[in-house]
């Protein structure tokens, strides 16, 4: 889009050059003349939330009539062209670090939405005026941070978490009563199961699901309507339910006005709530790729319990060396995540009196949450979790010999008595059961099953 021709555009504070090919116009050129500070623009998925309320607005506003149909449709023609080819995502080149309440994001869309409208129309289409009519960017931006996150969450997280929670009921099923040496503190602990050990991750990515969709419900209610401080200055009283309206129609999603604006322009609460359910997410996610990479380790010098799909070389240096690389990147991306939420929980304290002034920040950082979760989860369910081999030889052999099995017998020969039997077969390196039998008067047949790791995975008193 750079080239070396310019056109003079013009706006309140005077005139400037823009790229000749650039559907954008002054406001925009003084953003990106002010802020080359990361080169990243705003996401995709943003800027289309502002493309869906642009439309909304328009014919929300056409509706009450506000603004001429022949122009409310030319705007509404423009988002739709603009939605329709990623090409003209170029277009929307503002930096994420930018004013803080997204003045420069809102008006970038106002003035593209204004020249291809009214190029297709032979109207002359103003940004502010007509394209930005009943609106401010303190009602838009937070709008498009809800809208954006639902329509993320939704369409692409959530059945993210449901494929993760199949995959590893699926794997619980196949490895029932398959039964391993637990472990706290890192340490050798009483017998699990496979299965077992599966549903509990299941259930911690339940409880994030639970959590994040709970969220939503409140992010459905946008500020839109609230205008510049939440009075609704400027626009029809009846401009928010309309459009909201318009807006969950075209989206098939379910938005609604807010019960009062104030809130939603003045703080980013559910933004932050959100983040938070995310951060969860990756917490969640992070402590089952630690134990997948635990129980792959080795596999001569580890636990070398399972067997991880072996996907690439591991090593630039050592022949044959293969490492857990999808656990390792669902661990990146749960730390960017959690980093993510810290940022979002700084810029959500930034609500001063009438405006939050870190929305840009929110936005971009939630939206890079939910794609990085989005995008990374698929791949533990399908490269990790559902191609993992149980080494079940490794698994016996730990299992027998593991000292902690004398738990069992506390009821029957007390605390104390146990420790020492314990301390013996580590000291001898002996399996349990022989130490035992040496130890009390209990038979080999009796302390077998009294020892049987199957049966202690099932709690109770033996």
């Amino acid at each position: 889009m750079t080239s070396n021709k310019k056109r003079r555009v013009m706006d309140s504070m005077g005139e400037l050059e823009v790229d000749e090919g650039a559907l954008y116009g002054a406001q925009t050129q003084r953003a990106l003349n002010n802020f080359p500070i990361s080169g990243a623009s705003m996401p995709v998925e943003f800027i289309k939330a502002l493309l869906q309320i642009k439309r909304a607005a328009a014919l929300g506003n056409q509706q009450l009539d506000c603004l001429p149909e022949e122009i409310s449709s030319a705007i509404d023609n423009a988002c739709l062209t603009l939605l329709n080819d990623p090409n003209l995502i170029q277009h929307f080149p503002v930096d994420v670090f930018q004013t803080g309440s997204g003045t420069s994001s809102n008006m970038n869309v106002n003035e593209v939405v204004a020249t291809l409208a009214s190029r297709a129309s032979d109207l002359t289409i103003n940004p502010n005026d007509h394209v930005n009519f009943g609106q401010s960017s303190n009602d838009v931006i937070p709008t498009a941070i809800h809208v954006s996150a639902v329509t993320a969450v939704s369409r692409d997280l959530l059945p993210a978490i449901d494929e993760l929670i199949s995959a590893i009921s699926l794997k619980s099923d196949a490895l029932q009563g398959v039964c391993k040496t637990g472990r706290t503190h890192l340490m050798d602990a009483m017998p699990v199961r496979m299965d077992q050990i599966l549903e509990g991750w299941a259930a911690q990515l339940e409880n994030a699901r639970a959590l994040i969709s709970s969220t939503l419900a409140h992010l459905q209610y946008v500020a839109l309507g609230g205008t510049a401080v939440g009075t609704g200055i400027n626009t029809h009283r009846d401009f928010s339910a309309a459009s909201t309206q318009i807006l969950s129609t075209n989206m098939g999603l379910e938005f609604f006005p807010a019960k009062e604006h104030f809130s939603l322009i003045g703080s980013q609460d559910s933004a932050v709530a959100l983040s938070g359910q995310l951060k969860t997410l990756a917490v969640a996610l992070l402590k089952i790729s630690n134990d997948l990479r635990w129980m792959n380790s080795g596999p001569l010098a580890g636990l070398g319990e399972i067997s991880l799909e072996p996907l690439q070389p591991g090593s630039s240096i050592m022949p044959g060396k293969v490492n857990p690389v999808i656990p390792e990147a669902v661990a990146m991306v749960a730390a960017q995540v959690i980093g993510n939420d810290a940022a979002i929980t700084i810029a959500g304290q930034s609500g001063n009196f009438e405006l939050n002034v870190m929305l840009p920040l929110i936005a971009n950082n939630l939206l890079e949450s939910v794609s990085l979760l989005s995008n990374s989860v698929p791949l533990l369910s399908k490269r990790a979790i559902a191609t993992f081999e149980v080494n079940r030889d490794n698994l016996n052999t730990a299992l027998h010999r593991n000292p902690i099995l004398v738990t069992a017998l506390n009821p029957i020969i007390g605390y104390d008595k146990a420790a020492e039997i314990a301390k013996l077969a580590y000291q001898t390196n002996r399996p349990i059961i022989d130490v035992a039998e040496e130890s009390i008067d209990l038979s080999k047949k009796e302390l077998l099953s009294l020892l049987d790791p199957q049966k202690l995975t099932e709690g109770g008193i033996p």
